[in-house]
């Protein structure tokens, strides 16, 4: 399993990083070759399916995820979201946490990533790819 970590700080509140971060289809956005789809009508809960589907035609793989914690910010408290991955081709987990921070927010996303086929020999590789895609996700999800 491939695990690493993502943190920034930006001068937005709390309750709008939290608002962007679980903006589901916003997220396949942000990614190459990569839509999202929510799969449950409704407001963002535990329980909450959605999938983001990556590749073009038949090269491509889905990433079904459920939302495992849904705990938004309040007053002077962080928030956290935990990620479950539920597909075949990906598994693992995603966690983020919003914290206040003076006059902005601190974002902490932690990931742990397994892909279907790829020898655990690659972890470093996959770390390394995912940091910046993810990295790269997280900045375009935060951009003012």
């Amino acid at each position: 399993m491939s695990r690493f970590r993502i943190e920034r700080t930006v001068p937005l509140p709390p309750a709008e990083v939290w608002r962007r971060l679980t903006d589901w289809p916003a997220h396949g956005a942000q990614v190459p070759l990569t839509r999202t789809r929510v799969l449950d009508p409704g407001p963002n809960a535990v329980g909450t399916r959605f999938t983001a589907r990556t590749g073009l035609g038949r090269f491509a793989f889905d990433d079904p995820m459920e939302v495992a914690v849904f705990d938004p910010p309040a007053e002077g408290r962080a928030g956290v979201c935990r990620l479950v991955k539920l597909g075949r081709a990906v598994r693992g987990s995603a966690v983020f946490e919003v914290f206040p921070d003076g006059s902005g927010t601190r974002v902490v996303w932690d990931e742990e990533l397994r892909l279907r086929g790829v020898p655990a020999v690659l972890d470093p590789v996959l770390r390394a790819v995912g940091r910046v895609l993810f990295a790269r996700a997280l900045d375009g999800l935060l951009r003012n």
